[in-house]
């Protein structure tokens, strides 16, 4: 049977690139898989994949000991932007068994969508160093909505 493709990507007023409804989604819908090369968290910490300095990041933590790498052999679910009012989640997917690279990740809409209306997840960033001034400039949020902090970082939890 033959299915519609429901989303697509392409130049976004946000980011960059960004991802679009072609058609409408339904609130708990399930849109995309988060796919890309499994890395663990030390071979990710080697190299500048994951360059804090950067504010730019295709890296999604899958769990304790692996990060879906997504310019690696990334799909379109690397495209959708960040938004501190979204209408999208990213939803992990624990495998039965001891196997955590058989851990998914896939974003799910967590409210009706219209077409053309552009797909937003909040990143829920934490870094481990402080969130200086500086790092949420560089880390900075152009959701445009009324709720944006003006920054993808996400407070830290209290101690």
């Amino acid at each position: 049977m033959y299915m519609p493709k429901k989303i697509q990507a392409r130049k976004s007023t946000i980011h960059g690139n960004g991802v679009f409804a072609l058609a409408a989604i339904a609130k708990g819908e399930r849109i995309i898989q988060y796919k890309g090369q499994l890395r663990t968290h030390a071979e990710v910490d080697a190299d500048d994949a994951g360059d804090v300095e950067s504010g730019h990041t295709f890296l999604f933590t899958l769990n304790d000991d692996y990060v879906i790498d997504a310019n690696r052999k990334g799909n379109d679910a690397r495209w959708i932007n960040h938004s501190c009012d979204p209408n999208c989640e990213a939803v992990s997917e624990e495998a039965d068994g001891d196997d955590r690279t058989a851990d998914k990740v896939f974003v799910e809409a967590i409210r009706a969508i219209r077409p053309g209306e552009e797909l937003t997840y909040n990143y829920g960033i934490t870094l481990a160093e402080r969130h200086t001034p500086r790092l949420k400039q560089i880390w900075a949020c152009r959701c445009g909505s009324p709720k944006c902090t003006g920054t993808m970082l996400q407070p830290k939890r209290k101690r």
